[in-house]
């Protein structure tokens, strides 16, 4: 079971979150365009990150806490679901309370502001 205990963390972490898009409105789901901008440099930055750091010897992953599903460079299956599930319950935190605040992020429409 050990190894299925990062997968539970993030289960966790986009459960905690998750209820905003129902509850609050959010949102996020239905503008994926936006959701994908945000999401895709942090992806691209930080796998590239974890590959040169694997590469190099200066980190890797504890093969008992994991599944053993490497995407690619040494890289495991969880950590690239990390890099999608933390900025993902990011995104809705930051929705929701811009939702509830009322406050504008700037990319709002002229008018509308």
């Amino acid at each position: 079971m050990q190894q299925y205990a990062y997968f539970g963390v993030l289960f966790f972490v986009v459960a905690g979150s998750s209820w905003l898009e129902l509850v609050v409105r959010t949102r996020v789901l239905r503008r994926t365009r936006r959701l994908a901008l945000s999401i895709a440099p942090v992806l691209a930055v930080f796998l590239a990150w974890d590959a040169y750091a694997v590469a190099k010897g200066h980190w890797d992953f504890d093969a008992a806490s994991t599944t053993g599903a490497i995407v690619f460079a040494g890289i495991p299956l969880e950590e690239l679901v990390f890099f999608l599930a933390v900025p993902f319950a990011a995104v809705l935190t930051l929705e929701a309370v811009r939702s509830v605040r009322g406050w504008p992020v700037g990319d709002e429409p002229p008018d509308a502001q």
